[in-house]
């Protein structure tokens, strides 16, 4: 049964720090980066983000629980320093099925989120052998972290049914209803331990009849209702108007990701209508760095400099990828 729960309006990003490729990188002993972490979190401190989505990976739970666990206390005491709370995500369907522990690739010139990996990976998720580990992942993290008052919401699927390509254009090879079962067991495994913090998983495609089953279940068993949109400002209004129209407006809701300026999805656009809406607002990249998610979906380097940066709000050095978004930034949190 989904539980009432209240989101104090605030905006934020998906957070990795600048110098990790994916999420193995982020949290690996050897390249967890905590003074990068603190100084990118502080750049979001500045311009009022209280919200960070931060992903997970199963592997670290195999690999290391213990350290993983410690790694993520420390995430957390960084960020609570910069009054920020966190969602993080267990599973996520999206880019690259073929990983592994250890040192992690480089990026590919001009190539979007290049080393993002999925977790489990789509062997793993349709290998019921593997369920018993995965289990034991999720109700590790969660039965640890169960009160834990940094962590705001649970994030459990990202994007269910998506695949190799990890885009919102490309619609071949995705595995649709195959995520289905899985999908349901991290709802089973979060319920039975209860958390004291809401669980949710996000719908991200709603025009192929291969999720319309998936997006029901995840509305229905949310305790706040989660959806992505990288959609212009007029369409992400309908979007908003469509979830409050079709399930009401008794939870929360909350946009895990947007923001992709290419596609007309930009903060000034946008964040007003989040606003409107009181819907805290997650974009997608925080610190342009190493997933080069500066460059749009299905970039490659013939096509060069595309004429916007798509995700990310910050250069390393602090700046503002364009200054101009920061009087966005202001406006929002006079109103």
């Amino acid at each position: 049964m989904a539980k009432e729960f209240k989101l104090e309006w605030g905006f934020g990003a998906n957070f990795y720090p600048s110098t990790a490729i994916n999420q193995l990188e982020m949290w690996q002993e050897e390249s967890f980066d905590a003074e990068t972490i603190d100084r990118e979190l502080g750049f979001a401190e500045k311009i009022g983000m209280t919200y960070m989505r931060v992903y997970l990976h199963d592997l670290l739970w195999e690999q290391d629980s213990e350290g993983f666990l410690k790694r993520m206390e420390k995430y957390l005491e960084i960020a609570d320093s910069h009054k920020i709370k966190t969602m993080f995500v267990f599973f996520d369907d999206c880019w690259s099925p073929v990983f592994a522990l250890g040192k992690q690739p480089d990026p590919k010139p001009f190539t979007h989120n290049s080393g993002w990996i999925q977790s489990p990976g789509n062997k793993a998720a349709d290998d019921l052998s593997q369920r018993p580990r995965l289990e034991a992942y999720v109700k590790g993290v969660l039965t640890h972290f169960a009160n834990d008052e940094r962590i705001f919401l649970w994030d459990l699927y990202n994007e269910p049914g998506n695949g190799a390509s990890g885009d919102h254009v490309t619609v071949s090879a995705l595995r649709e209803e195959l995520s289905f079962p899985l999908l349901k067991d991290v709802f089973k495994w979060a319920r039975e331990v209860n958390p004291s913090q809401p669980i949710t998983a996000a719908p991200w495609c709603y025009n192929r009849e291969g999720f319309f089953a998936m997006n029901k279940f995840m509305y229905e068993n949310s305790d706040v209702i989660t959806f992505h949109c990288y959609m212009d400002g007029e369409n992400t209004e309908k979007r908003i108007k469509m979830i409050i129209d079709e399930y009401g407006d008794k939870k929360p809701l909350l946009c895990s990701e947007y923001m992709a300026r290419t596609a007309k999805s930009t903060f000034e656009a946008c964040l007003p209508i989040y606003k409107k809406y009181n819907i805290v607002a997650i974009n997608w990249g925080l610190v342009s760095g190493k997933s080069q998610t500066i460059y749009p979906w299905s970039w490659t380097e013939e096509k060069g400099k595309p004429e916007f940066w798509f995700h990310d709000v910050f250069n390393q050095d602090g700046t503002l990828l364009y200054p101009e978004e920061g009087k966005v930034f202001e406006a929002v949190l006079k109103k």
